[in-house]
């Protein structure tokens, strides 16, 4: 009986031994999580919930800039659609559309943007295709203006109207003379520094002068000009 009642006790002491062991592994790790912030107990959001949530993040991504993949390729980055007209005269015609378009008054019955597409016709001719040849003379600059074909109609529908513009302006005083190919215009000035302002503007220079040219179009598209050039 004497070794199997030794044999208990050395077997009682190790399991002893055994869970003093654990009970010193485990105070520390239950001392440490008591330390740390309970847990928050969130429920999942929905599927409206998560939905909402990522169109939020796409709108960000997409005010920021990001670059948006498609299949043909990247995208403008910050851009939904492009914004340039890629050319000047549609530009030009798709502002004034806009603008009758929002305006409640418009009398649809009476707009003529045919007549603008015309006179913007006539713009690129003179501007693009005309030959200037200036020459100083006492109190200003006289100027040929000439062109081939279309260009030379175009300078002798513009020239002279754009003429009674610069007469308005400074204190110049600007005439025209009609050329077999073109127009000759004459703009002068009794104050010396007008004089030098007239010769360093030169014909493009004269030709962008003053700030009628906008509203002249959108006139031109009500119809409510007395002449269309």
């Amino acid at each position: 009986m004497k070794p199997l009642t030794r044999r208990l006790g050395i077997v009682s002491a190790t399991a002893a031994v055994a869970l003093l062991a654990a009970l010193a592994i485990v105070h520390p790790l239950g001392a440490a999580s008591s330390l740390q912030p309970p847990m928050m107990d969130h429920a999942m959001p929905g599927s409206d919930q998560m939905q909402g949530m990522m169109q939020h993040h796409q709108q960000m991504m997409h005010d920021q800039g990001t670059m948006q993949m498609d299949d043909q390729g990247p995208m403008q980055m910050g851009l939904s659609t492009p914004t340039m007209p890629g050319q000047d005269a549609f530009g030009a015609i798709q502002e004034i559309v806009r603008m009758l378009e929002a305006d409640p008054e418009t009398d649809w019955s009476k707009i003529n943007l045919e007549a603008l597409r015309q006179h913007l016709i006539d713009m690129n001719e003179v501007t693009l295709k005309a030959n200037a040849s200036p020459t100083p003379i006492d109190g200003g600059l006289q100027i040929d203006i000439t062109g081939d074909n279309l260009t030379s109609a175009a300078i002798q529908r513009m020239v002279p109207a754009h003429a009674e513009e610069l007469n308005q302006m400074n204190g110049w005083s600007a005439r025209t003379e009609v050329l077999p190919d073109g127009v000759r215009l004459t703009v002068t000035s009794n104050d010396p520094k007008e004089v030098a302002h007239i010769r360093g503007l030169g014909f493009i220079g004269l030709l962008v002068s003053g700030s009628h040219h906008q509203p002249h179009h959108l006139a031109m598209a009500k119809n409510e000009m007395p002449h269309q050039h």
